[in-house]
């Protein structure tokens, strides 16, 4: 495999990709619930310093071997790419809700339950999280039109807090302005609208000198 700036070509068959995430979605998801559980665990002390000597020996177990790097971009051989290690998205990454990013009629969107570990003020999401759903489903859809690029800006405008819970994070290209791609959205709860956003997504030199590396057209 090759490496571009955090860009590997990666020659995983379709079936490797597929074991490889049969094997780790399940430990993440695992790490998810602790990270959970961790938040509202009400237990004794005991069981407070054995679990914490089980996580440690689970972390030395899984660290005895480690890439030497982020996990960054792979590109598979039929041109799809894996970002497991996004913090929105990522298969391998616990902090990910994970979002799982859908797309129609140039719509993308997503729906997730958004547990305490994202908490903010008392019973909501944390801005913060909020924030980070929408640059990434708006991300997403300039990805999914054709005119990808990295967050130049992200403008939100919170109308109300946004319930732990169900959430539902939806967004659309709205113009292209050369390398700047428009994108709007929002995201809603069983309650209503609770944030808008704007951001321009600019596609950097570098990634368009590794599309031409790679033999993509950008």
């Amino acid at each position: 495999m090759s490496v571009f700036d955090g860009h590997t070509a990666d020659a995983k068959t379709p079936e490797e990709i597929e074991a490889e995430a049969a094997l780790f979605g399940p430990l993440t998801q695992s790490v998810r619930a602790l990270i959970e559980s961790t938040v509202m665990t009400d237990v004794d002390p005991d069981d407070i310093n054995r679990a914490r000597a089980l996580i440690d020996e689970a972390a030395a177990l899984l660290d005895a071997k480690r890439m030497p790097g982020p996990f960054g971009v792979r590109w598979n051989t039929d041109g799809s790419r894996r970002s497991w290690g996004n913090a929105a998205v990522g298969l391998r990454n616990p902090i990910a809700p994970p979002l799982t990013v859908r797309h129609d009629d140039g719509v993308a969107w997503a729906e997730a339950e958004i547990g305490p570990a994202y908490e903010g003020p008392p019973g909501l999401v944390h801005g913060g999280i909020v924030a980070l759903f929408l640059d990434q489903v708006l991300g997403a859809a300039a990805d999914h039109a054709g005119v990808p690029g990295m967050t130049g800006t992200l403008t939100v405008r919170y109308r109300k807090g946004t319930r732990l819970g169900p959430i539902r994070a939806q967004a659309h290209v709205d113009r292209v302005e050369g390398v700047k791609t428009f994108a709007v959205g929002h995201i809603e709860t069983p309650d209503g609208l609770c944030a808008e956003a704007e951001g321009i997504f600019v596609l950097p030199k570098e990634v368009r000198d590794l599309g031409e590396k790679l033999g993509r057209p950008q």
